[in-house]
């Protein structure tokens, strides 16, 4: 089954919106600035969901030998059984496997670095999980995480990172993305756009940004400029770039907490260096900037999700690189915003 169409099994499943922002087309000088707002997915305000309903359906179908992948089935089989989801996180990953753990009817340890914000913290609790500060980065996050599950029988690790072994159900979380994609496609096509000019998408371990790098480099989707964002205190996918391999690169703090990974998936890796046709960082003053000016046009967007636009600011206000990328005065720019700032707030709204 399409990660669309079990997606359409949930409840509240709805398309997010693509908003049109004429005064940054004005101010980018292009003929087009539409942002899709990932502020309310699933009764989330972030896109996690996506990635993390269908990956946790699929291994759930395969463990109970399932022929249909619905919420339903996937509830039936569970009931009466012990089942327990485990997940390191930096904030939205962690809260939508919890939030699926509940609907399905499972049990969720969801684990975290002391750095996320309280409401995150918060957030997943509420959503019915045991969950554990664990020293460290996001990195050792996810070793600790992924060594509980290993000694757990009842366990599944549902990670959006993927490492040698552990492949199947990162490959299913990037899937599970793809619905935004062909979301943002029909909503293209409805305006009458074919395909975007230039797609800016953000990066934590890659895994978004390589559903949307297949996505946009399948024939006949398209051939835009592809261009990728982190922030500049954790800049692991430009670090491996200029290495020409997948290195580690330091994290430091940042209002991005969503993007805080130093080290890019192993699945990703090979995509977004084939696949991309630029990557930048941007630092959190950009990104709050960003987050404000896309509240004044009616866009709700965290610094993740908002740093898209810090980074086609930087990407289109020097003269060299837009005659690079070769965008003309009527290009259309697609902004992919991954959160609400409700999931991800910036330091004013911590107070």
């Amino acid at each position: 089954m399409p990660a669309i169409d079990f997606h359409r099994t949930l409840p509240g499943y709805a398309p997010t919106p693509l908003r049109d922002v004429p005064r940054l087309a004005t101010e980018l000088g292009v003929g087009r600035v539409l942002v899709k707002e990932e502020s309310s997915r699933l009764g989330l305000p972030a896109f996690k969901v996506l990635g993390a309903s269908y990956a946790i359906a699929r291994a759930l179908g395969e463990r109970f030998g399932l022929a249909t992948i619905t919420l339903d089935a996937v509830r039936d089989a569970v009931r009466g059984t012990a089942v327990r989801l485990y997940a390191a996180t930096d904030g939205n990953h962690g809260r939508a496997v919890a939030h699926v753990a509940a609907l399905v009817g499972a049990e969720a340890t969801i684990y975290y670095p002391p750095g996320i914000t309280e409401a995150a913290k918060k957030a997943i609790a509420a959503e019915g999980a045991r969950t554990v500060e664990s020293e460290g980065d996001y990195d050792d996050v996810v070793a600790r995480a992924a060594a509980d599950a290993a000694a757990d029988p009842t366990a599944l690790l549902v990670q959006d990172t993927s490492w040698d072994g552990y492949t199947d159900i990162p490959q299913w979380i990037v899937d599970g993305y793809t619905t935004l994609c062909l979301e943002a496609d029909r909503q293209l096509a409805a305006l009458g756009v074919a395909a975007p000019d230039l797609v800016v998408v953000p990066v934590g371990v890659g895994s978004f940004a390589q559903a949307v790098v297949s996505h946009y480099r399948t024939a006949g989707a398209g051939g835009g400029t592809l261009l990728a964002v982190e922030p500049d205190r954790a800049a692991g996918l430009v670090a491996s770039l200029r290495a020409g391999r997948p290195v580690t690169a330091p994290v430091g703090d940042t209002i991005m907490t969503g993007l805080c990974c130093g080290t890019v998936s192993a699945l990703a890796w090979p995509v977004l260096c084939d696949g991309l046709d630029g990557a930048v960082t941007v630092s959190d003053d950009q990104a709050a900037a960003a987050v404000d000016d896309l509240a004044r046009s009616g866009v709700d967007a965290g610094p993740c999700g908002a740093a898209t636009l810090a980074a086609a600011r930087l990407v289109l206000g020097q003269p060299g690189w837009r005659q690079a990328i070769g965008l003309g005065a009527d290009a259309v720019v697609l902004l992919l915003s991954t959160e609400g700032r409700a999931a991800n707030p910036v330091p004013q709204d911590r107070v």
